[in-house]
């Protein structure tokens, strides 16, 4: 009863966690509006504000934080150069810019979303649950049970995306299309191999050299070939065996 009540705890403090974080922008107002925004949202509490990038790097080594707000365009640095220059890059990042030709830039850093300015506090608050959301996912490691979902990065941002709404993924050279119930298909950066590891193996299982599906959305199998929300998929050859093993158990 005691090991069930401490473990309820430990994950109540990992859901409940609020995201520590520091802004940089060479503009005061900019800073003003992160640090008036940060009191008006749950979860992210605004440690200081910088207007020189020497003095945030040398912060950042002292004391890491979760979130770096970051603009761009400054007098002295880029704020992409800036962010390559730190040697802890786990930090969570959202770029505050006006400038919007930095996007696919930013994309390529991994950063968590991109606000372009001015920006209003509704699409603050968006930026901020994406952070939290992706926060939680990283807090839980391999403690993770009973997956819910994934997150990839699309669109210039991170997407949180629902297990239960794929209906598969389809692979290409250098990228995937994951299909989606109710909603346009979105591609990302990845290979198939690598998306195959963020989804639990049990529910989902690889048939072609081109798709995974999610084994409890197939409808049926006929002659070799899924049927699945109105997709036909052939099974690949070296894809029989192990395809047809999963409804064996």
């Amino acid at each position: 009863m005691l090991f069930c009540f401490a473990q309820k705890y430990i994950f109540q403090k990992i859901f409940t966690m609020t995201i520590t974080c520091i802004a940089l922008d060479d503009e005061p107002l900019g800073l003003e509006i992160i640090d008036t925004f940060c009191a008006m949202v749950e979860g992210v509490e605004l440690h200081k504000t910088f207007t020189n990038p020497d003095e945030a790097a040398q912060h950042l080594r002292k004391n890491p934080v979760d979130l770096l707000f970051l603009d761009i365009q400054m007098p002295n640095i880029n704020g992409i150069d800036f962010y390559r220059s730190l040697p802890n890059q786990d930090v969570m990042l959202i770029f505050t810019t006006a400038y919007s030709q930095y996007a696919v830039e930013g994309f390529n850093l991994n950063a968590i979303d991109y606000l372009l300015k001015p920006f209003s506090l509704e699409r603050f608050k968006q930026a901020i649950q994406k952070a939290q959301d992706y926060h939680k996912y990283i807090q839980q490691g391999d403690a993770r049970t009973a997956e819910s979902h994934i997150f990839v990065r699309a669109e210039y941002s991170l997407v949180k995306i629902l297990l239960q709404d794929i209906i598969c993924i389809e692979g290409f050279d250098d990228y995937v299309k994951i299909h989606l119930r109710d909603r346009k298909p979105l591609l990302t950066r990845l290979n198939l191999k690598a998306i195959s590891q963020k989804l639990p193996q049990q529910s989902f299982v690889r048939i072609h050299r081109s798709f995974i599906v999610p084994i409890q959305k197939i409808d049926s199998v006929r002659n070799k070939v899924v049927h699945i929300s109105g997709m036909e998929i052939p099974i690949g050859a070296n894809y029989e065996t192990d395809f047809f093993r999963v409804f064996e158990q």
